[in-house]
């Protein structure tokens, strides 16, 4: 009975993890939160797991951290504060090349400090916008904008869904994971600006910023402060050490009160689908380990990382950046999370994971939800297709991933 249940197990993970690493079949057309519920069924009715078990697997203080970040970043937007950024950069840049620096740094920054996915939802159709209007090419800016939010993101426990969940599995403290990723986020952006600057070097070159007389988009004063205000508070708690989750959704709450807006308006721009997906994930994970084949994974995998600290820091991290491509980083941190207290150095394998897992979405255009978020909303003006992309995010994963190796010094 056992062998049939992991048997079960093992094949609905496969399953869903097909749906959710492909593309829409024509025969199941079912998006990654879709699918992701889909193997959530079929684990509970399969009797792999009890409805009991599937409601213990998930971890709620992930799904409370990302709607509390995306109440803030929601709030910010109805602020118009994104479309005033966009505008902002624009006004400023007085060259071409300057300009895709702002937007590295812009990208990058709020990424650190809101949730990455989210960022680029807010920013692409703005982007888009100002590039259009400044007749300027849209590739380099909008692979500036996709990668430096990939990368911007792994300075804090915050800036993406599988920071989050290192973060709730680790218990390293907010500031001690910033204190060792922070500067190696700074670094990544500089690479990235350097490899895209000198790849379009003859666009740029050519490209000339119009200013057209348009008035810079309006901005609702009150709100705006007393989001970054909450804002504020909401990162004081995280460097006092507070719980992520609750401090968080403290946060929005407390906007919520205090703004005097519609909050129907609000919980409209939250990314419902993206809490149902990890929920779901959760569940889909907790039945594969019902079966011990992630351990016995580890243990054939276990002479391949070594036994230094530094042979398994390096090891695991390329097999860290290939897996997260495999699998897509949520799931696969979530999978590989479990090895880490078998390592020499678990503090220092949970952030070279961290590292490895963000660092990697800028692989080929599939590696982020990020990529997709900001390739999709920008179709209707551009294609970029995979080998557009992935010219220039095989050498910057690649270099980025060294420079934080080396600059964590396992």
């Amino acid at each position: 009975m056992r062998a049939r249940q992991d048997i079960l197990a093992i094949v609905v993970f496969c399953i869903t993890y097909l749906l959710i690493s492909g593309r829409r079949l024509k025969v199941l057309p079912l998006n990654r939160p879709a699918a992701a519920l889909l193997g959530t069924v079929l684990m509970v009715s399969s009797g792999v797991l009890t409805p009991e078990q599937a409601y213990r697997a998930v971890d709620y203080d992930t799904l409370v951290l990302l709607l509390g970040m995306m109440l803030i970043s929601s709030y910010l937007f109805m602020a118009g504060f994104f479309d005033w950024a966009a505008d902002f950069v624009l006004r400023r840049a007085e060259t071409p090349q300057r300009l895709l620096l702002y937007l590295i740094i812009v990208s990058g920054t709020l990424s650190a400090l809101l949730v990455n996915d989210t960022v680029c939802l807010m920013l692409t159709p703005l982007v888009v916008a100002v590039m259009v209007r400044g007749k300027l090419p849209l590739s380099p800016y909008l692979l500036a904008l996709a990668m430096s939010a990939n990368l911007g993101s792994v300075a804090t426990l915050v800036g993406n869904p599988q920071n989050m969940i290192i973060g709730h599995l680790s218990g390293i403290a907010f500031h001690r994971f910033s204190a060792s990723l922070l500067p190696v986020a700074i670094a990544g952006l500089g690479i990235q600006y350097l490899i895209l600057r000198f790849g379009f070097r003859k666009m740029l070159r050519e490209a000339v910023i119009h200013r057209p007389e348009v008035q810079p988009p309006a901005l609702d004063g009150r709100l705006l402060v007393l989001t970054i205000g909450v804002l504020a508070l909401v990162f004081g708690g995280f460097l006092a050490g507070l719980n992520l989750a609750w401090t968080a959704l403290a946060g929005g709450a407390l906007i919520m009160v205090l703004a005097r807006r519609d909050t129907h308006e609000v919980l409209r721009l939250v990314d419902w689908h993206l809490l149902v997906f990890f929920a779901a994930l959760f569940i889909v994970v907790k039945g594969l380990d019902t079966t011990g084949l992630p351990d016995r994974i580890y243990q054939a995998l276990q002479g391949v990382f070594g036994a230094s600290a530094t042979s398994q820091a390096w090891n695991f991290a390329w097999f860290s950046a290939i897996g997260s491509n495999i699998f897509s980083n949520v799931p696969f941190v979530l999978v590989a999370g479990k090895w880490v207290h078998n390592f020499a150095d678990p503090h220092l394998t949970w952030k070279i994971m961290a590292m490895a897992t963000t660092f990697a979405g800028n692989l080929t255009i599939l590696g982020s939800m990020a990529n997709l978020i900001v390739v999709e909303s920008a179709r209707g003006h551009v294609e970029i297709g995979f080998w557009d992309y992935a010219r220039y995010g095989i050498p910057i994963t690649i270099l980025t991933t060294v420079a934080g190796l080396l600059m964590m010094k396992p």
